[in-house]
């Protein structure tokens, strides 16, 4: 008998830990997607076309060397326009950790984009900060600044699309 009890025991709490708790998942929403046009609503990243970008980089500013470079890639959607999608990689710092329950972390990188005018290879600096929210609940993107301008703010169940106008 006492065997029974002690199998029933062990299969009881074997059964207990199996349970999935849905709520206890923290979702993750860190990718966002950049476009870059000019005012005529033309692709510059596409390098095919006249005035357009070449190529790009990423640097992380708050990384631990100068010299801290960060991954995007150049993508294409179906309407053939290009942006850089932009998962992670940079360092993140805490802007606000005022509750336990409720943060804001941020990370900054440092966007050359080259471009040929005139024959001569043209580069422009820009800078990129995206914040993020962390909750218990979800860790998102909250905000994205271009040259320290708000570009995107985060709304629910929307895809994390930053469009610049240069």
């Amino acid at each position: 008998m006492k065997n029974i009890f002690w199998g029933l025991t062990v299969v009881f709490f074997a059964l207990l830990s199996c349970r999935s708790d849905e709520d206890s998942l923290q979702k993750i929403d860190q990718i966002f997607n950049l476009y870059i046009k000019n005012n005529a609503g033309q692709d510059l990243l596409n390098k095919d076309k006249p005035d357009s970008y070449f190529s790009f980089s990423m640097n992380d500013v708050l990384g631990e060397t100068d010299n801290a470079p960060v991954s995007g890639s150049l993508k294409m959607t179906s309407d053939s326009l290009y942006y850089i999608e932009y998962i992670a990689g940079a360092k993140r710092l805490t802007l606000d950790s005022l509750s336990p329950d409720n943060r804001t972390y941020h990370s900054v990188i440092a966007l050359a984009l080259r471009k040929t005018v005139n024959n001569v290879e043209e580069i422009t600096n820009d800078t990129l900060e995206i914040q993020y929210h962390w909750s218990p609940s979800a860790f998102q993107v909250s905000k994205v600044y271009y040259n320290h301008e708000l570009k995107f703010t985060k709304q629910p169940d929307v895809p994390n699309v930053v469009t610049i106008i240069k």
